[in-house]
């Protein structure tokens, strides 16, 4: 059926307004509402190809035209010659006069990322395999062919990434057992730890949380140090000496800052700060990291990464204990699968930022993907409790804190329609309510000291 031809497209502005219940909520972001660019490929055969990028709501409308510019480039092909040379594909989305606007950057790159992720989508949809298990299912070959090697091959070839997945295939059946068994990917609770909730509501969650089987959490840090000390001793003290906590500050930070402050929240055992200051200061991240090793707490970042190349960089600097790319910021699994090769040459897990609404979702298949076809190593997956339900296929965990390996073909992208008629902005329900307008009509929603609604 890979003759199915896409005939249309349609595009959406969902937001929720998850800042209502401090989502999300951080020291650089107040008040969040997650909101998704979406994506429809309407096809000959009637199936539909479902994909999104992440935006934080304002300037949504933004992210709808920049895949408004993209997606017709795929109107009247077949998704045989789509998928015949996929890198190639990948590398042509991003060409042309587009490219001028910001080359692997930016609005186009998350546009790029919609696009991708529905022509993904499709074609698991097409195979009637949930898109984790099209991947795994690929030769090395066929692995390495969706790929665009360009600006990388001074770090991994084509040749090299085909003999390591050659490599991971001895005991490659035993992991996808473990996969299809929910026992591939470990999770770690960040809703526990909002940066806007109070010391009661983080000690609920947290129980919550730990009745639930988890044994590894993050918590947001930069209200300062007496307040950060005072929830870290709180999260310790509830979790216990065994649990694995992690901090985040969302790039508060200059680098000297993030070295002179976090030794002084060494005494809690942390296994990571995240973000610790610019995501695009790959030098600063490599001295934060050496400053701190010392006090055993490594560094991690990436869910503001833009691209391949700055991710191989960050890998060359040794700035990085874990990897967190951004299933919604690279352009599309094809890149996706370059990272994750990357990671595995110089031997840091892959920890996926999944902290916005159908994050998880699209992450539960990249870390499977990785466990079973490229690293064989299982490395913890972010999860956040919020809106799974508004999907159809939602993500979910399994006993012993895994997250559940995704079984319906896709790619799990699509919304429920009924959370449309509510979050479509501006014309679902909620958008129109007296909240909702008030809310829209604040151009510093989010900005401290200049917020108004």
């Amino acid at each position: 059926m890979t003759d199915i031809k896409i005939t249309s497209f349609t595009i959406r502005d969902l937001r929720f307004p998850t800042s209502l219940d401090s989502i999300g909520s951080d020291p650089m972001n107040l008040a969040g509402e997650n909101a998704l660019g979406y994506l429809q490929y309407h096809t000959d055969k009637g199936l539909i190809g479902t994909g999104f990028s992440f935006s934080n709501g304002q300037g949504n409308e933004v992210l709808c035209a920049g895949i408004r510019a993209l997606a017709p480039r795929y109107i009247g092909r077949s998704l045989a010659s789509i998928i015949a040379d996929f890198g190639k594909t990948h590398r042509n989305l991003l060409s042309g006069q587009i490219r001028f606007m910001s080359p692997e950057r930016g609005v186009m790159q998350l546009a790029a990322n919609a696009v991708l992720n529905a022509l993904w989508d499709l074609w698991a949809k097409v195979e009637g395999k949930p898109l984790w298990r099209l991947v795994a299912d690929f030769t090395p070959e066929e692995f390495v062919k969706c790929i665009d090697f360009r600006y990388l091959t001074d770090a991994i070839t084509p040749e090299e990434a085909i003999q390591m997945l050659k490599a991971q295939e001895a005991d490659k059946k035993e992991r996808l057992e473990l996969a299809l068994k929910n026992e591939a990917v470990p999770g770690y609770n960040t809703s526990i730890g909002w940066l806007g909730l109070s010391d009661e509501k983080v000690t609920e969650n947290l129980q919550k949380a730990l009745d639930e089987g988890f044994k590894h959490f993050k918590l947001k840090v930069g209200l300062g140090l007496e307040a950060d000390r005072r929830r870290l001793g709180l999260v310790r003290k509830v979790a216990g000496p065994d649990a694995v906590i992690m901090t985040d500050v969302n790039q508060l930070w200059d680098v000297d800052e993030a070295i002179e402050y976090m030794p002084k929240l060494a005494d809690f055992n942390l296994f990571f700060i995240e973000e610790p200051t610019s995501p695009d200061d790959i030098l600063g991240h490599a001295k934060i990291r050496k400053a701190l090793k010392p006090h055993g707490i490594g560094v991690a970042t990436g869910e503001h990464v833009n691209n391949r190349v700055m991710f191989k960089q960050l890998l060359q600097a040794e700035a990085l204990d874990a990897l967190q790319l951004d299933a919604l910021r690279l352009s599309g699994m094809n890149e996706i699968l370059s990272v994750l090769l990357l990671a595995a040459k110089f031997g840091v897990p892959i920890v996926p930022h999944s902290g916005g609404a159908g994050m998880t979702e699209l992450c539960s298949h990249i870390s499977t993907i990785d466990f079973v076809v490229v690293s064989g190593k299982k490395s913890i997956l972010e999860y956040t409790d919020h809106l799974h339900e508004a999907f159809v296929n939602p993500a979910s965990m399994a006993p012993g804190s895994y997250h559940t390996s995704p079984t319906a073909p896709g790619y799990s992208t699509d919304v429920k329609e009924e959370y449309f008629d509510k979050f479509e902005c501006p014309q679902g329900s909620f958008w129109k309510s007296p909240k909702g307008l008030e809310m829209l009509n604040d151009p510093w929603r989010g900005v401290l000291g200049e917020q108004t609604s």
